[in-house]
């Protein structure tokens, strides 16, 4: 019988039944509304959505050929990542860059990371060379553009999380990685800094390689937090020069309305 208006459960099928069709791929594929989520949070990451700017539901409909139903969708998903804010008669901002928040995404960084390198080097086998030699040689390519350096070390630290072979771990470093991406740009922005977070890169690469566990939690900790100082440095400068644009702005508006003289 079926219970509450559920069917009633089948029985399992015998093994000798089940292929290893039993799931379809479709079943996998990413929902519309998910898809235009990743690529509305990257391009917030990437800052073609500047902070405090609105993001039109019937805007973006029309650029990605859907509904606004499904926009709609997409953009609650980045509200639960905190990308975007969803505000009563004004509909989605793009949340502002915070000082508070980064230290805190920066911090908890810090220590999954730390965690994944010490297994990854505690896990490390030689058949683990050829995707970090992959992850070094796509960062050096990447140096001397910020947005391709940027991409490149995420998916840098998206394969220490798959090599420390801790599957918790790696989900909760993937959970907010587009959340602290936009910082992670800010603090990578100069060449200087993408050229020293490159050699950090490099001898973590060595102290997993050699299975130091200490040594490689130790790099990747002051490479997060090393990162962290340089995006707060790049905030605090955006500060004063935002204010004086407003101000500029306003001197305008007034000289625009003041009478003739």
């Amino acid at each position: 019988m079926s219970t509450f208006g559920q069917p009633a459960p089948q029985p399992a099928p015998d093994q000798s039944e089940a292929g290893n069709d039993a799931f379809s791929p479709a079943a996998l594929t990413p929902t519309l509304p998910l898809q235009i989520a990743e690529r509305i949070g990257a391009a917030i990451v990437e800052e073609r959505f500047a902070p405090g700017e609105r993001l039109k539901e019937v805007d973006l409909a029309r650029a990605f050929g859907v509904s606004r139903t499904s926009v709609r969708e997409a953009l609650r998903l980045l509200g639960s990542r905190a990308l975007v804010t969803i505000l009563p008669q004004r509909g989605a901002l793009v949340t502002l860059l915070a000082r508070d928040e980064l230290e805190n995404l920066f911090e908890i960084r810090a220590v999954l990371l730390g965690l994944a390198a010490r297994d990854a080097a505690r896990r490390y086998t030689p058949a683990d060379d050829a995707a970090l030699a992959a992850g070094i040689a796509s960062l050096a390519r990447g140096r001397d553009d910020v947005g391709a350096y940027v991409r490149a070390s995420a998916a840098m630290v998206a394969g220490l999380a798959r090599l420390s072979r801790n599957a918790e771990l790696a989900q909760m470093i993937a959970g907010f990685a587009q959340r602290i991406g936009r910082y992670t740009r800010l603090g990578l922005a100069s060449r200087e800094r993408r050229a020293r977070s490159l050699a950090s890169w490099r001898r973590l690469v060595q102290a997993i390689s050699t299975k130091d566990e200490r040594r490689a939690e130790e790099i990747t900790r002051g490479l997060a937090l090393e990162n962290r100082d340089a995006a707060l440095l790049a905030i605090e400068t955006r500060a004063p020069q935002k204010a004086a644009r407003g101000g500029e702005t306003k001197g305008r508006q007034r000289r625009r309305k003041s009478p003739a003289g």
